[in-house]
Formats: structure tokens, C-alpha cells, sequence
């Protein structure tokens, strides 16, 4: 005698359907995500249409209680005090965590992996540990320390050689590209380039976004009007001047950095020309200090905010709501434009 085929057992796209909803919709009510913007109709559709299919959502919303439970992010940097964008990374990473209901601690180890050993001895068995945000000060490839082997983790400002987890860095090599077409855009075509050391992957990205714009332009690349800083106002200062006094000087100066920009300016005004009337300048990182110069500094923005909210977010949904897919961003730097770039004078 055959038996009868087992019916079906409802899914949460069976549900969608119904409920005219997306699939991530149906997720996040049915695991009672807290802070999801899902309007108050639409969850009680969504309930009603899963409890008609028999759909187990006392199950659900018992296992999200406990999951909701662990609500601490154990933020692990390398380094807070070297310049302000790691304390924007930490604040966009605690708002996110608060609008969760999660809370934040962060952990500062220099690079030392006994300190780094020591956090995660006393903070991966804490019972309330929801996951971890792993970040470094400069971006760059790491290999996730074996520690973090069983627990959800997400890269910030780095990334891993095996993209095993999600991460997101900041997208230099369009931030540079952006800096240099501002300059091309204002009619500039001899464009000097002050970067940071070479050995920074920030630094190798944003020079291939200035070779990349000139090339989109049909400039040629004049390996004699890079100079190579260390990101601090007065190596900005000394490769400016040294670039200013070629016997044919650029009309701008793209610097990989804010600071850098600012020791252009104090060479511009040692070498008697006006910003922007004689010399265009654009900075990089959009400091607060960059609105504050003379004139006001045109930059690129460092998303540092954004990338923290973003690690965050996409920890407690990969949690939370079962987000298993690994998502890797590189996240936009756009243009900030000020009032140190003008057309060049004849």
C-alpha cells in the first residue's frame, strides 16, 4: 500500500506571497527583529497569514527572544588614539547598536596579539557576546585570528584574504579618482599628486584614482609631479614647495590627505600664490579642520561613520535574521567641494 505523500511544510516564501511582501520582510517579523521599520499592518498580515499556514511561530519568536538576548558587540581595534577616524567608526557602530537594543564595548589591543588573546579569553564566552566587529586603523588584508573561528564576526576597514566574512572598507580608488576630476574639471591639467607612504593600501588606491582620471582624459602621467609624504602637515609643506618650484609647477595639487593639504597651503602662501586664484588644492579624509582653513578646504569624504553603522547593522542581521550570505563593500567617498579649486589663470 503506498503512503500517502507528506504535506508540504509552509515556507516563509509560501508566506511573502501571500502577504505581498519580500521574503526579508516575512524573516524579520517572524524571528520578531526589534528596530526593523516594518509598519504595524503589515506585521499583523504577515502573522495572521503564517499562523493560517501553520507556519511554527511560537517557535520562531521563542528563539528570537533568546537570540534578542545577546545584545553585546565587542568592538576590537588595533588603534584609537593615531588620528579621529576610528572614534567615527566607533560612534557609527554604537548608533546602530543602540537603535538594536545592542550595546558596544570596545577593545583597543596596538597590534599585540597576547591583548588581543586576552580579550577574547574573558569576552567570547560571555553570555551575552552577540558578535564581534574586527577593525584596524589603516585598511588593509588580515587573517582572522583563529579565535573567532565559531563566532559571527564582521571586517571594519579591512578585509580578509580568504573572504570568509563580510567587511567594508572605503572606496579609494574612486576617492581619488573624484579628487582628480575636480581638478581636470576645472580645467587643470597639470595636477601634482602628494600621497602618503606606499606601503599603505590607502595610499597604493588612491594614486591608481589619479592615474585613472588622467588617463580618462587623455593627460599623460608624469611620474615628476608624484611626490611621496607621510601624511603629516609638514612633509605636505616640504613636497609641496618641492613641487611648486619645478620649472614648469603644477596648477594643482592633489594631496591623499587633510593634512598633508594644509602644509600645501602654508607652501603656497610662501611661494606668494593665492588659493585658488594661482594654485588649486583638494585634500583627502574631510577632517573638521578642513572647513576652518583659508579658504575652506575642498576634500574627499572618509565614510569612517557610515562604515561603523554599516559593520554593525550587518552583524546583528547576520544574527538576528539568519543573514547568512558574506557581503564585501568598498563604500563611496564622495567629493566635498569647498573654495580652493578655480580654473587656472592663463
Amino acid at each position: 500500500m503506498t503512503r500517502p505523500p507528506r504535506p508540504r511544510r509552509p515556507t516563509m516564501t509560501d508566506i511573502a506571497k501571500l502577504a505581498g511582501v519580500s521574503q526579508s520582510t516575512v524573516s524579520l517579523v517572524i524571528n520578531h527583529m526589534s528596530g526593523a521599520k516594518v509598519s504595524k499592518v503589515t506585521r499583523d498580515a504577515v502573522l495572521r497569514i503564517a499562523r493560517e499556514l501553520g507556519y511554527p511561530v511560537e517557535r520562531h519568536a521563542h528563539a528570537a527572544a533568546e537570540t534578542t538576548a545577546r545584545n553585546l558587540i565587542v568592538y576590537l581595534t588595533d588603534e584609537l588614539t593615531t588620528s579621529p577616524h576610528a572614534m567615527q567608526t566607533i560612534d557609527g557602530a554604537k548608533e546602530a547598536a543602540w537603535e538594536h537594543d545592542c550595546l558596544v564595548a570596545v577593545f583597543a589591543t596596538r597590534g599585540d596579539p597576547e591583548r588581543e588573546g586576552a580579550v577574547f579569553a574573558r569576552m567570547l564566552g560571555h553570555p551575552a557576546l552577540l558578535g564581534v566587529i574586527y577593525s584596524t586603523i589603516f585598511t588593509r588584508a588580515v587573517t582572522v585570528p583563529a579565535a573567532l573561528a565559531d563566532t559571527p564576526t564582521v571586517l571594519l576597514n579591512c578585509h580578509a584574504r580568504e573572504r570568509t566574512r563580510s567587511s567594508v572598507v572605503p572606496g579609494e580608488l574612486l576617492g581619488g579618482y573624484a579628487a582628480t576630476m575636480h581638478l581636470i574639471e576645472a580645467g587643470h591639467r597639470r595636477i601634482g599628486f602628494i600621497n602618503g607612504e606606499q606601503w599603505i593600501e590607502a595610499a597604493a588606491e588612491r594614486l591608481k584614482g589619479y592615474r585613472q582620471a588622467l588617463s580618462s582624459a587623455d593627460i599623460p602621467y608624469d611620474p615628476a609631479l608624484v611626490r611621496a609624504g607621510d601624511w603629516q602637515v609638514a612633509d605636505g609643506y616640504a613636497r609641496a614647495l618641492d613641487l611648486l618650484a619645478l620649472p614648469q609647477r603644477p596648477t594643482a595639487l592633489f594631496c591623499a590627505n587633510d593634512l598633508m593639504a594644509i602644509g600645501a597651503l602654508d607652501a603656497a602662501r610662501e611661494r606668494k600664490l593665492a588659493v585658488p586664484r594661482d594654485l588649486s588644492i583638494v585634500g583627502y579624509d574631510d577632517q573638521d579642520i578642513a572647513r576652518y582653513t583659508h579658504p575652506p578646504l575642498s576634500t574627499v569624504l572618509l565614510p569612517n561613520y557610515e562604515m561603523g553603522r554599516w559593520a554593525a547593522d550587518s552583524l546583528i542581521a547576520q544574527v538576528r535574521a539568519n543573514h547568512a550570505a558574506k557581503a564585501h563593500i568598498k563604500m563611496e567617498c564622495p567629493l566635498v567641494a569647498r573654495d580652493s579649486v578655480a580654473p587656472p589663470t592663463a
